[in-house]
C-alpha cells in the first residue's frame, strides 16, 4: 500500500505524478483528491485490449467510489479535459504513457499531440492531476519502436514536469517530491 499524501481541500493548478510500472502512482493520485468537494473527474487513456488489461481497467474502477466520474480518452485528451473543466470538476489523468502508446499505435504525430495538450493545459480552471510513467530509468531498449515510445514519454514528462507546480516520483510505494508548489 503506497504511502497516502497528506491531502487538503486546496490542490496546485497541475500536478504531476511519476514512477514505475506498480508503484502506486494511480492510488497516491487518486488520494489526493480526498477532501475535494463535488464530483471528480476521471480521465482514463487505457484501452482493454486483452483480458488482462480488462481486469486492471476493472480494478482501477473498483477503487473509485461514486464521487467520480469517468471519461475514456484514448486519443483525444485534450478534448476530455476541456469537457470536465466546463462541468468545474478536479480532475485526474490517468495515464500518459498509454496515451502516448494509443497515439503511436494510431501513428499519429505525437510531438503535434503533445504540443495540443500543453497549449490546453492553459485554458484549464480546475486541479488536474497526470500521472505516468517514468520508462527511461532501465537498459536501452533492443528495437526501435520501444525506443520511440521511451523517447516520446521521456519528453512529454520533462515538458510536463516543467510546467507542473507539483511533481512527486513514487517507487516502491514511497512518494518523493521532486518539486514543491509555491518554490
Amino acid at each position: 500500500m503506497a504511502a497516502l499524501p497528506h491531502t487538503t481541500p486546496h490542490l496546485p493548478a497541475l500536478t504531476l505524478v511519476l514512477g514505475g510500472a506498480r508503484s502506486g502512482k494511480s492510488r497516491y493520485a487518486e488520494a489526493l483528491f480526498e477532501g475535494q468537494p463535488g464530483t471528480c473527474c476521471y480521465v482514463a487513456t487505457a484501452q482493454a485490449f486483452d483480458a488482462e488489461m480488462e481486469a486492471r481497467i476493472a480494478a482501477h474502477r473498483a477503487r473509485r467510489d461514486s464521487r467520480w466520474h469517468t471519461q475514456e480518452a484514448p486519443i483525444n485528451l485534450e478534448t476530455a479535459l476541456s469537457s470536465a473543466a466546463a462541468l468545474k470538476q478536479p480532475i485526474l489523468v490517468d495515464c500518459l504513457t498509454l496515451w502516448v502508446s494509443n497515439l503511436m499505435l494510431a501513428e499519429m504525430d505525437i510531438d503535434a499531440q503533445v504540443r495540443k495538450l500543453l497549449d490546453s493545459l492553459a485554458q484549464l480552471d480546475v486541479p488536474l492531476v497526470m500521472v505516468s510513467n517514468e520508462v527511461g530509468l532501465g537498459i536501452v531498449p533492443e528495437n526501435a519502436l520501444a525506443r520511440a515510445f521511451r523517447d516520446h514519454a521521456g519528453h512529454l514528462n520533462q515538458q510536463l514536469a516543467a510546467a507542473a507546480d507539483h511533481v512527486v516520483f513514487l517507487a516502491a510505494g514511497l512518494p518523493l517530491t521532486l518539486k514543491n508548489p509555491g518554490r
